[in-house]
Formats: structure tokens, sequence, C-alpha cells
């Protein structure tokens, strides 16, 4: 018997249950998949993402796969270019962009030396239950082809957002939007870049960064109605939108396509309640949202801390389980609804509000205004000590 079964080994799932072990519970960690693998995902790690992986003692391990930290960043929203330069916070970068069979292992090895059992290649037929009551699952062994049942007190599905558990349970969805853009990306080699960019031209969005063993990363974004025209010719489609940008475009004279292009064209946008008698959700699986602003991984490492804080306050006895599983709801969706609202917004190609383009235009030209507004926006300072009214008059007269 487990204190807790946990379903999907990717970052939402292993940091939970790094997170459970290292509290003394006991945990089984499962995957269908078998590790390292990759996942054709975005796999940028900035606002408090880098934060957390510092506070766990895993940032240098992910550095250490050779991934570089990202100190700069430029948006161009189709105005102008607005870039911060070094933003760093005691010690730790705005940015990392890890590719995910490298994170994943960082964040499974962490989980098996915290005390949890990992079962790999193992693939979940069904979730068992007591009456109404959640209370484990019955899955077979891929190698073996032997079929297990295993019981838990709470069983977390971190199975991302096509979720078997969410569906068994038939947990609810809210602030649902369909998806509105379709993602092709791929890997350059010979790319003198170190920044993340993120530009916005004519309904299109590129985002790029420095991965691993000197790659870059670009991700492009159109309508999701322009999907049928984009899939026909990916390449020239692609290319095309990199040349709206003079100087990305100048970049890539000389650099080589390392690999494919990868596709992310199932992108929906929502909420799910994230836990049930004898369940819950994190990561993906209880809330999924465009690509747009790179929230994912940032928000599973957030979410895994909070679903965990429950989750001791229930098994200690401190609060009922659902209570406290409740509050978990509550703080992740206290944390991420007006920025999932943004995205959403963003991604829809709407234009920005007018106090936004106001305040990218008083920062124009104002390096030490812009390098204070990218470290508060990024959420490596209070978003206070920038976004105070007084600050953002003062700024505004100027």
């Amino acid at each position: 018997m487990y204190d807790a079964i946990v379903v999907g080994a990717r970052c939402a799932g292993a940091s939970t249950a790094m997170l459970l072990a290292r509290k003394g519970f006991k945990v089984l960690l499962v995957d269908r998949a078998t590790f390292p693998k990759d996942i054709p995902h975005g796999h940028f790690i900035h606002r408090h993402g880098p934060q957390r992986l510092a506070r766990w003692g895993l940032l240098d391990r992910v550095a250490a796969t050779n991934c570089p930290a990202v100190t700069t960043i430029t948006t161009d929203f189709g105005d102008f270019a607005l870039t911060g330069h070094d933003l760093v916070v005691d010690g730790v970068a705005m940015g990392y962009g890890p590719r995910r069979s490298l994170l994943d292992q960082v964040l499974i090895e962490a989980a098996v030396e915290a005390g949890v059992e990992l079962r790999q290649g193992f693939s979940v037929e069904e979730f068992t239950s007591n009456g109404d009551r959640i209370n484990g699952l019955r899955g077979r062994d891929q190698a073996s082809g032997h079929l297990v049942s295993e019981q838990a007190v709470l069983t977390i599905g971190a199975d991302g957002r096509n979720s078997r558990l969410a569906q068994q349970v038939k947990a609810p969805v809210y602030e649902a939007t369909p998806p509105v853009t379709c993602w092709y990306f791929s890997y350059w080699s010979g790319v003198p870049a170190t920044a993340l960019a993120l530009y916005v031209r004519q309904k299109r969005v590129i985002f790029a960064f420095p991965t691993n063993d000197g790659l870059f990363a670009v991700f492009v974004a159109w309508p999701a109605a322009e999907f049928p025209t984009v899939r026909a010719d990916i390449e020239a489609h692609f290319m095309a939108v990199i040349r709206t940008i003079p100087e990305l475009a100048a970049q890539f004279e000389g650099a080589h396509r390392a690999e494919r292009f990868y596709g992310a064209t199932d992108v929906p946008n929502f909420f799910r309640k994230p836990y049930g008698p004898g369940w819950a959700l994190v990561g993906d699986a209880g809330c999924h949202k465009d690509p747009y602003l790179a929230l994912g991984i940032c928000d599973a490492f957030r979410d895994a801390e909070l679903l965990v804080e429950a989750v001791e306050a229930g098994l200690a006895g401190r609060q009922d389980l659902e209570t406290a599983l409740a509050v978990y709801e509550q703080q992740r969706n206290a944390a991420s609804l007006e920025q999932y609202r943004q995205n959403l917004h963003l991604a829809q190609f709407k234009p920005m509000p007018p106090e936004a383009v106001a305040l990218r235009t008083a920062l124009r030209h104002r390096p030490d205004e812009t390098h204070r507004f990218y470290l508060a926006n990024q959420g490596m300072v209070a978003r206070d000590t920038f976004f105070n009214p007084a600050n953002l008059q003062r700024l505004m007269a100027a």
C-alpha cells in the first residue's frame, strides 16, 4: 500500500513524486515510456521555474547537461525590439531550455534518489475503486507482460492533457477554449544567438532560444485554421516566417537544421477540477494552455509544490485530505488564472492592451528600467517592486 501512486514520470509527475518522497511518503511512479526519451513539446523553463530547480538542488544538474543559461530576452510585437540583459538573481539565470529527454531524466533520477519506486515501461490499464473512491490502479509491465494491481491512499494523474485518470473520473472542465494556434519547431546548429527571443508578425509567432549541445531551438506558430496549409509544406512556410525578421534570418545564414520538424497541433486550453475522492491531477492533466508564453513547465513545477503541500496536510492529519486538495485547486487557480487568460489573449493574436503598449514605449531606450521590468515580469523579483502605481506613473510621465 502506497501513500501515493503518480502516473506520468515527466516534469510534473517526477517532481511531485520526488517532493512527496522527500517528505517521507511511500511513492510509486509509473510511466509507459522508458527513459531517457524525448517528447515533441516545448521545453523552455523561465519565470519561477529556474528558482524552484535551484531550491530543489537540481539546477546545477540541468546546467550540467550542457544546457546554457539564458540571461538575455528580446520581445518584439511588431513595434520594436525591447531587450533586457544580465537577467540573473542570486546566481539563477532568467531561463534554461534543456531538451525534455535530459530534463525529465534529471527529475526522475532525483525522485529515485529520494526513495521513489520507479516502474518504467508500465502501461496503466484501468484505475481501480472502492465504491466511489479511487484506490489505485491495474497495469501491465511491458517487458514481462505481467498484470499487477497496486493500491494507494491517493492516485495522482500527471499523464498529460489527455489524462486517462481525468477521463475515468470525469473531472469537470472549465475556462475551456479549443486550440487557437498550431506550432512547428526544429533545431539548428551554427546559429550565433544566445538570447530568448519572441517575435510577432502578421499573426505569426516566433519563439527561439539556445538549447543543449550548441543547438538553437526555433518554434513558429500560426492560427489553428491555417494548419492544413502549413502542413502541406512545413519548411517553406516555416522559413517564410523567419524571413519576416531580417535580424533573425541573418543569423541563419550558414546554419544547418540538425533535426526534422516537429509539430504541436493539438493545444487546447482548459482547467480541470484537479481532485476528487482518492485522486488528484497535476501539470497538463489539470491545466493545459497554448505554448505562446511557455508557461507549461514552470507552472508544472509550481503546481507540484502546491499539491505536495496539500497531500502532506491531509496525510499528516492536519486537515481532511479532500479539504486540503480543495485549497490546492484554489491556490493553483489564483496563481495561474490571470496569466492563463493573458496567454490565451496573445495566442489569439488580439491587440496588446493600450497600457502594455504605453509601458513598452516608456521603456524604449531605457536599459536600466527595461532590466527591472523583465526581472519583475519574469517573477525573479517581487512584481510590485516594478508594477506599482507610483513607479508606473513615474515611467509614463517621463
